[in-house]
């Protein structure tokens, strides 16, 4: 019983949540800052999903790792971490369905998360996001340490 109790201790404390903000913030970083100097391969590789409607591809190539950056400051420097830790999920259940698409359609396409062209989509991308989203998730339920509010520069959620 006590390793469940310890079990527990561990997946809704406070502290991980911390360590799972630097680590999910840093990957929504170094994938955005892969994206940026190379929208048009970012664009290729969007449209390389064929989900999108073709005339959004621009638009999402453009805005996806700008929110991404900022979603990955955010989440490392604890502002509205539960928001944040909102989007970053949805995007990576968005990540994870269109990989799953194209994975049972049979499409050959590099996966465009740390480079535009290299890893081509698996079954491991989508268990490595799973597991991203659940480690957002940890986030999301149980974060409450040294985080920016309004009206105290970092202070502890209660």
């Amino acid at each position: 019983m006590k390793i469940i109790s310890f079990g527990k201790q561990i997946i809704t404390s406070e502290y991980l949540s911390l360590v799972l903000r630097v680590y999910i913030g840093s990957i929504f970083i170094t994938a955005a800052m892969a994206k940026l100097p190379y929208p048009a391969e970012f664009v290729e590789a969007l449209a390389a999903y064929r989900i999108t409607p073709y005339v959004f591809v621009n638009f999402a190539a453009v805005v996806m790792p700008w929110v991404e950056l900022i979603c990955g400051l955010f989440l490392i420097m604890g502002l509205m971490t539960r928001a944040v830790a909102s989007i970053i999920a949805m995007l990576l259940v968005a990540f994870t369905v269109a990989v799953i698409i194209n994975l049972f359609r049979g499409t050959p396409i590099s996966c465009g998360c740390f480079d535009t062209v290299g890893e081509e989509i698996s079954w491991w991308t989508i268990a490595r996001d799973v597991s991203w989203v659940l480690l957002t998730l940890q986030i999301f339920f149980f974060d409450r340490v040294l985080q920016i509010r309004r009206d105290n520069l970092f202070s502890r959620k209660r």
